[in-house]
């Protein structure tokens, strides 16, 4: 049984996956969600209580499965100028990615404290990374650098999301050029 509503729940999340990707937060509905894996509508209340708590168990999920890849990737580079550089590519290579899709549907959308609260939660663990590589490259303000990197990391992931008259590749190589050529100054 116990086995039984894991997978009914992964089911769910998946499904809000996919909602969120293809429609943004306003396609993220109950009934949607009933219908995309054959459960009836009062069978989805069993499982979520709201649409935010579908939000937050999407960030629980998928958030350390984004930072683990970007952590991966930011350790097998070589010094800290080439982790900065994996800290940016790994983000905006993610982009197409079904996961990230809802979770920038998810940022822009309306949610509840708690939800908000998860998401910032998760962003910070994302900035933190990346303060030993801007210490590394000797940044007297490391923190604060760290937070302005991931502004430009989400400004480029909006401009490839908006379908930006630019290539993707073409944001990539901006983005991560103003970074580089920032941090060190």
């Amino acid at each position: 049984m116990a086995e039984h509503r894991s997978m009914q729940r992964a089911a769910l999340l998946d499904a809000a996956r996919t909602l969120l990707s293809e429609g943004g937060t306003d396609a993220l509905t109950f009934p949607a969600l009933a219908e995309r894996t054959g459960l009836a509508r009062s069978s989805v209340y069993e499982y979520f209580r709201s649409r935010a708590a579908v939000v937050e168990e999407l960030c629980e999920v998928d958030f350390p499965v984004w930072a683990a890849e970007v952590e991966a990737a930011m350790a097998a580079a070589d010094g800290p100028a080439a982790q900065v550089e994996a800290y940016v590519r790994t983000q905006l290579d993610l982009v197409g990615d079904r996961r990230h899709r809802a979770v920038v549907a998810i940022s822009a959308s309306e949610l509840d404290a708690g939800a908000r609260e998860k998401i910032r939660a998760a962003h910070g663990a994302l900035v933190s990374m990346i303060v030993d590589a801007l210490t590394g490259l000797g940044h007297a303000e490391p923190r604060l650098a760290a937070m302005l990197v991931q502004g430009v990391v989400d400004a480029a992931v909006r401009r490839i999301e908006l379908g930006a008259a630019e290539e993707p590749r073409v944001v990539a190589e901006a983005a991560v050029s103003m970074v580089l050529r920032g941090v060190r100054g």
